[in-house]
């Protein structure tokens, strides 16, 4: 890909400093030979690439990235991030880069999900701690299914493939990038959260932040992004994804941080 520089201020250091999870595939997992790739990876050389700065990357548990970002060990995170009111009272965020979705995989052949009643009666497998085991439970009773937890997302679709389980659900991207590299599963219901994954930085630091998301709304329309979802999850982004939607203004609508600004944007 061929990326030129976003309009960078004069106080855009030579390098930057990020850390992510590099335990959570697609977006990053270690290599063969001690280094870390994934989505997320790419997104944060693309981005310095964009703004003519080295990334340093540093792959950490991801219960200590917010206070590794607030003491200043981190200039900002790469690791997939959910913007939540909680998080954006305390942190301040780019606007989206991926809509976080939850999604259902079935066996190769079954029967398509249109409606989530027709899991009444039937096991749905999730991780076990996860957000989706939660959202499982919380729902049971609404739509009839029983959930069976595991010990990692791949054992759950261990259980769907083994007819243990009708359907496993997790986040969209985690799913997507499992049913690529398994031809006995596909992607089934999809469930609209209107969520998104956004880039934080420490709540007083707008340079920083400004700068990153310029270059963001590059990568937006220049086809980065476009590629690096098919890369990672095989999916081309909807029109109106998020991932390929520049957002207005700075940070992510309706959240605390939010600056309403017309710049243009600029990819030079």
């Amino acid at each position: 890909m061929s990326l030129g520089v976003a309009s960078a201020s004069a106080d855009t250091p030579d390098s930057y400093h990020v850390a992510l999870d590099g335990t959570f595939a697609p977006h990053a997992m270690p290599t063969m030979d001690g280094e870390v790739q994934g989505f997320n990876v790419d997104l944060a050389n693309a981005l310095g690439e964009q703004m003519g700065v080295e990334m340093q990357i540093t792959a950490a548990q991801f219960s200590g990235l917010i206070p590794g970002l607030q003491s200043g060990t981190y200039d900002f995170l790469m690791a997939p991030t959910t913007v939540t009111e909680e998080r954006a009272d305390n942190l301040l965020f780019s606007e989206g880069y991926l809509d976080t979705d939850f999604q259902f995989v079935i066996k190769k052949g079954a029967p398509e999900i249109t409606d989530l009643n027709q899991l009444a009666g039937k096991v749905v497998a999730v991780n076990k701690g996860s957000a989706y085991d939660r959202w499982a439970r919380e729902n049971a009773e609404k739509y009839g299914w029983e959930v069976e937890s595991y010990g990692t997302n791949s054992d759950a679709i261990q259980a769907v493939m083994a007819g243990r389980a009708a359907a496993n659900v997790a986040g969209n991207t985690v799913s997507a990038y499992a049913v690529s590299q398994n031809p006995a599963i596909e992607l089934s219901y999809l469930v609209d959260t209107g969520l998104v994954w956004a880039i934080p930085f420490r709540k007083d630091d707008t340079t920083t932040r400004d700068q990153v998301e310029r270059a963001l709304e590059c990568l937006k329309t220049n086809g980065t992004m476009a590629e690096l979802s098919m890369r990672w999850f095989g999916v081309e982004p909807e029109e109106d994804a998020t991932a390929v939607t520049p957002t207005p203004g700075y940070g992510q609508p309706e959240f605390s941080g939010y600056v309403e600004d017309g710049h243009p944007l600029s990819c030079d």
